[in-house]
């Protein structure tokens, strides 16, 4: 297991061993962003290398990318003790990058901001803190009410209900399953290397180079997912056509209130297939966890990916925040 050794501070390697721990961590807050979840960071660095640390009583978990070091999220724990933890990480980024301006702390949730103002009382210290780091609002998550998007009732949701009704009446003998590692693991990679190749054949020819770049870090996401998929606390749903996988989605279980859509992929010569799934699995995670909300993630700053997640009218858009230092 590889190790970094950083001002007395030891980073373990990120890896399934990890998990136990930042479960134990993640107990002691209460946020309803996607990030904060084991499996969604450890999926999306199966192409870069993760590591974590304690420091003074939080959890923190680094990423190393192209030799500098930043911080995937905040210090998770008691926030009493998030400030003099980011005071820590940013010694600790600082003393292994080459340059300062690299360090950063990504995803911030607002409550954790509000928890900085909450602990420091004293007016010099809020000064302080406000002299020495600019904090940057970046994306939001796409936060709905579970039953609005089962039900899907009235005017703004039209499209979405004839979509689906003309969906189920073209494919009559479409059906749903758990997803299942060993059934439907091959089965999920094949459909998503078809969605690369339909989503290349449409694109305009200036798109694909960009388009790709993004898909290469997505594989190897979508592959380690199936790969441990047993281990990481999640559930998903396929849908099959003829007897052929033509769609799948992942989730899991946020915080007591929200569960979240880790990734959905749906064959793009099927139309309604995105928005049957959507519900259908909306319903699976309802049922299993018990949740008032549906969190989807951000756009990743793409605006057809803001179209589509505002078509379906969020209860609420919860910003995140990235810390860099002055």
């Amino acid at each position: 297991m590889s190790i970094l050794t950083i001002n007395n501070h030891t980073l373990k390697h990120f890896d399934l061993r990890a998990k136990e721990t930042m479960d134990e961590y993640l107990q002691l807050i209460n946020v309803d962003v996607s990030d904060y979840t084991f499996a969604g960071n450890y999926i999306w660095l199966s192409t870069a290398t993760g590591f974590y640390t304690i420091v003074n009583e939080t959890f923190c978990l680094f990423i190393l990318n192209s030799g500098e070091l930043t911080m995937l999220l905040p210090p998770i724990g008691k926030k009493e003790n998030v400030y003099e933890a980011i005071l820590q990480c940013f010694e600790i980024m600082n003393a292994h990058n080459s340059n300062r301006n690299y360090s950063k702390i990504e995803y911030v949730h607002e409550d954790i901001l509000e928890g900085f103002v909450d602990y420091l009382e004293d007016g010099t210290l809020i000064y302080e803190m406000l002299k020495d780091f600019l904090i940057e609002k970046k994306l939001v998550d796409y936060i709905y009410l579970v039953d609005d998007l089962i039900d899907l009732k009235g005017d703004s949701y039209k499209s979405k209900r004839n979509e689906i009704n003309r969906f189920k009446k073209i494919y009559p003998e479409a059906r749903v399953e758990i997803m299942d590692k060993s059934k439907h693991g091959q089965e999920v990679l094949n459909l998503f290397n078809k969605w690369v190749k339909d989503r290349t054949t449409y694109m305009p020819k200036e798109e694909v180079e960009v388009f790709l770049d993004g898909i290469y870090f997505e594989r190897f996401a979508i592959k380690r997912l199936i790969n441990d998929f047993d281990n990481l606390d999640v559930i998903g749903l396929v849908i099959y056509i003829n007897d052929e996988v033509k769609g799948f989605t992942v989730g899991e279980k946020i915080n007591e209130n929200t569960a979240s859509v880790i990734i959905e992929k749906t064959d793009f010569e099927i139309l309604g297939c995105a928005q049957f799934i959507f519900r259908e699995f909306t319903k699976i995670l309802k049922d299993k966890y018990n949740v008032e909300y549906i969190n989807v993630g951000d756009d990743m700053g793409f605006e057809n990916l803001k179209k589509v997640k505002m078509s379906y009218r969020p209860k609420k858009l919860v910003p995140k925040y990235t810390i860099y230092q002055k």
